[in-house]
């Protein structure tokens, strides 16, 4: 029987300019993954993506980061999906939340975008909610008003370090996902780590454009 695809998409803003800031840590991530497996990451037009072939331990996967602006990544996840038929449950979106301090993961089988931008609009695109994620908490230390600013702020020299264990955990959890699935994943990698970052906040979810 055949193997189950798996698609690894990073979320983030694409351009130097968004390189290294908290929104874009799905992309971190994805390079990480490539970096571990050796894989070549190069554009793809047909999916609005910067996308990679994979091998971990014997199952082959699809590295994949997004092109669009944040709040329209769901043209390269549907596009991602009609060219390779893929499933709900075979794609893994990596993604930030400020909800969640500086140095949790949280892999979900699925559920609400949680106001994230990136995520709405995979759901809008895909038409389901039952998609894997995982969340990766960049904190929540703004004022109301300021997540724009914040999302698109870099990590200060503390956070980076923080921010480096954190990032090959997930990189490992994307993994994980690849070999045994979500479920297994989840088991291992949710966590939650004690911060300074103030995260947890409810307030301040507003609409990006970018």
């Amino acid at each position: 029987m055949a193997r189950r695809k798996r698609v690894i998409l990073g979320l983030g803003n694409p351009g130097a300019k968004y390189a290294g800031t908290r929104h874009n840590v799905g992309f971190e991530v994805v390079d990480r993954i490539a970096e571990r497996c050796k894989i070549s990451l190069k554009p793809n037009l047909r999916t609005n993506a910067i996308t990679g072939k994979g091998r971990w331990r014997g199952y082959k996967f699809v590295v994949a980061k997004s092109q669009t602006w944040m709040n329209r990544a769901g043209e390269s996840a549907r596009s991602l999906q009609r060219r390779m038929l893929l499933g709900q449950q075979e794609f893994l979106v990596v993604l930030d939340d400020i909800h969640l301090p500086i140095g949790a993961l949280r892999l979900r089988q699925g559920g609400s975008a949680g106001g994230h931008n990136g995520m709405q609009s995979i759901i809008d695109s895909l038409g389901n909610e039952n998609i894997p994620r995982l969340r990766i908490g960049i904190g929540g230390d703004f004022e109301r008003g300021g997540q724009s600013n914040y999302v698109l702020s870099k990590f200060t020299e503390e956070e980076k370090t923080i921010m480096d264990t954190t990032l090959n955990d997930a990189r490992d959890a994307a993994l994980m996902y690849v070999t045994d699935g979500i479920v297994p994943a989840m088991n291992l990698f949710n966590r939650r780590t004690t911060t300074h970052s103030g995260a947890g906040r409810s307030e301040g979810t507003e609409k990006l454009d970018r």
